[in-house]
């Protein structure tokens, strides 16, 4: 068996670690006889799956007790409509930083559901190119809470700060985050916000599970008339499991907290790993005449990294010769073009380190 380097933007690399005992575990869970897919989700067996992984998880990131974890299905595209029927239940605004096509799609689902948005700040007169200033934003009168994309998966734009904000009476408003591409990468305060959200398919596991952190006092507040299963209160109440979860998604999210922890030493020793990486590969781009990247410095992603050849009648070539030499998943995404390597938790220094290699051997035959 063989094992290419694989710089997908989702779904992504997993730990070829968790690959292994996943396969391991696969016909017969712990000598149960059977596989964590055939199991019950309300069976002493899966429950405590459940239980370590979401232990593992607060661990990582030391979610305070005051915050539910629930592990959901839909994607983090779901959460674009399950966040304003949950937070504006009450009235007033959902306020919105708009940094590129995710963020976008935020906005367009609270609007196209009728409810009450306002645009904050955008990146949109730059190009997306860079981040707006925190003293640039304008915050509501009404805002019942701001939104913004961390890591812009497909434009490459990272925010270098979190914007806490107030309205203009002084309250302070509750940050909404999709965290999707950059969750897990580095340490970070979740008692700074609000709600976070990611779709599990970068950093967490596979495709088919989303995990959503809520503030208890934002519970409760949505309007009546929700589905049950668009319900933070009632899934939160449920432990996830008003329905049947996404059970075989979520042993190997409990997977990849594990490798984490224990392989890899935790976030602190992930956010090395994944700075090195970066820098190796801005690094080759910046030193070169034939690539370039177009993000501003202070927002350029460490997960998604965006570039163009000088000729982009060499993108083809280049793709083809990158797949033959085990290189993966480097084209751009269709609204942008150009290449892209995503640079997950799960794609390992060597990988970035042959990238690299591959670009200087290219631009020295083709340039």
């Amino acid at each position: 068996m063989t094992r290419h380097y694989n710089f997908c933007a989702g779904p992504a690399a997993l730990p070829v670690a968790v690959l292994e005992r996943a396969r391991n575990e696969l016909v017969d869970y712990q000598g149960r006889g059977l596989s964590v897919m055939e199991m019950s989700h309300r069976s002493d067996e899966f429950v405590a799956i459940a239980e370590q992984a979401e232990a593992d998880f607060r661990a990582l990131l030391n979610v305070p007790e005051h915050y539910r974890v629930l592990f959901l299905q839909g994607g983090a595209s779901m959460q674009f409509a399950m966040l304003p029927m949950n937070l504006l239940g009450q009235g007033g605004s959902g306020n919105f930083i708009q940094t590129g096509i995710w963020g976008k799609k935020a906005l367009s689902e609270a609007r196209r559901l009728g409810y009450a948005c306002h645009v904050a700040g955008s990146s949109e007169p730059n190009g997306h190119t860079a981040v707006p200033g925190l003293d640039t934003l304008d915050i509501s009168r009404d805002a019942a809470y701001l939104h913004y994309t961390s890591n812009e998966t497909i434009g490459g734009l990272e925010f270098d700060y979190v914007p806490h904000v107030s309205r203009p009476d002084g309250k302070q408003v509750p940050l909404v985050c999709d965290m999707s591409s950059n969750i897990l990468s580095k340490p970070m305060r979740v008692e700074d916000f609000g709600v976070i959200y990611a779709g599990a398919q970068k950093n967490i596991g596979p495709a088919g599970l989303t995990l959503v952190m809520v503030r208890d006092d934002l519970l409760g507040r949505a309007q009546s008339d929700i589905p049950s299963l668009f319900d933070y209160q009632q899934l939160a109440e449920a432990g996830s499991m008003v329905n049947t979860p996404p059970t075989y998604a979520w042993y190997l999210a409990g997977l990849v907290f594990q490798w984490l922890r224990d392989d890899i030493g935790g976030l602190e020793a992930m956010d090395a790993i994944n700075q090195r990486k970066a820098d190796k590969l801005y690094g080759a781009i910046d030193r070169s005449d034939f690539y370039s990247n177009p993000i501003a410095k202070a927002n350029r992603s460490r997960m998604n990294v965006p570039f163009v050849l000088a000729d982009a009648a060499l993108d083809k070539v280049f793709l083809e010769e990158a797949d033959q030499a085990g290189l993966l998943n480097l084209k751009g995404h269709r609204s942008v073009g150009g290449m892209r390597a995503s640079l997950y938790n799960a794609v390992p220094e060597e990988a970035v380190d042959a990238l690299v290699a591959f670009m200087a051997d290219f631009e020295q035959r083709r340039g």
